[in-house]
Formats: C-alpha cells, structure tokens, sequence
C-alpha cells in the first residue's frame, strides 16, 4: 500500500474552521472541515466518512490544499471542452466575415453559419456545427444582424402617409361615463 500524502502543516486545524465559517460556498466548507479532521490526527477514512465522499476524492482534496491552500478548495468552473478553432483560424474566419461573400466565388449574397460552416469545412477541414460556430463568432464579437424587410416599389413618401399619427395634446375625458349609484 502507498504511504498517504502528506498535509501541508502551515495552517492549524483552528484556521481551517475559520475559514469554513466565513466561507459562503458549502462545497468548500465541507472540503476545509475533511482537511481539518485529518490535520487534528484523525484517518482520512474518518474524513470521508464525515464528508460523504471516497477516499479517492479525500485525496484530491489534500493534492489541492497542498498546492493552493483553503482557496484550492472553493469550487471551480469545469474547464468544458477545448475550442474546435484556434487563433490563426478564428482570424482567418474573421477576416472573411469581414469582406463578406463574393457571390461568384461562394455561391452566397450573405453570410449564413450554415455558409461558414461549410467554409471551415473547404478550408480547414473542420467539422462544426452551426450551434457551435454561432458561439465562436458571438465569443469573437459578431451580432446577428438582419435588414428590414422593404418592398421593392415602396416609395419613401408613401411611408408618411401610412404613419399612425397620435394626438399631440391630451384631454381628459369628460365627466365620468359611470352614473354613481345611491
């Protein structure tokens, strides 16, 4: 069997329990009372125990303790998964959504995802969903951005006429509509 890890001793028990008590993260309270169970002589079984975790995950908790003290022990962000596109491609990507489609080259007026996607697709072989590049080029500062539908024989003096026009001055109604019962 492997001798157990051994437990950085610059903090006491007592400081640990402080820690736990200004905490607002349980997670982490609970990880700072196991370490502090184990810094006062009691087994690691113990502390998982008390935890409700395994010994493998008592472990980790003392691997993180060991390398970022009390705040190794908050909870963190899952990293997820690495981006399918790198630098160079995002500023490639970029520099063509910037010029905007050549429609004899592309076969496009504008940009779709469904469009970049397959671009990525010819240019660096890379499979990505439209889901998922609509991500990147949000990450990357890109909006969605449509023009308004407009009829092509609209005429921009018919558009004034058509207006809803609302009164410039309010009235208050006269008297009230409601006779008041007896």
């Amino acid at each position: 069997m492997a001798a157990a890890i051994g437990v950085r001793s610059d903090y006491t028990p007592a400081d640990l329990r402080g820690f736990a008590r200004r905490s607002g993260d349980a997670d982490q309270v609970r990880r700072l009372l196991a370490v502090a169970l184990i810094l006062d002589g009691g087994s690691r079984s113990d502390a998982a125990k008390v935890a409700g975790v395994t010994l493998q995950i008592v472990r980790d908790w003392v691997l993180r303790f060991n390398e970022s003290g009390p705040d190794g022990l908050s909870t963190r962000k899952a990293p997820g998964r690495a981006s399918i596109l790198n630098d160079e491609q995002r500023a490639r990507l970029a520099a063509v959504v910037e010029a905007g489609p050549i429609p004899a080259a592309h076969g496009v007026v504008r940009w779709r995802l469904a469009d970049l996607s397959q671009w990525i697709w010819d240019e660096f072989a890379l499979s990505i969903t439209r889901h998922t590049l609509g991500r990147e080029l949000r990450a990357m500062g890109y909006r969605k951005l449509s023009a308004r539908p407009r009829h092509l024989g609209q005429k921009p003096d018919d558009i004034v006429d058509f207006k809803k026009a609302s009164s410039t001055v309010w009235r208050r109604s006269s008297g009230g509509s409601r006779e008041v019962r007896r």
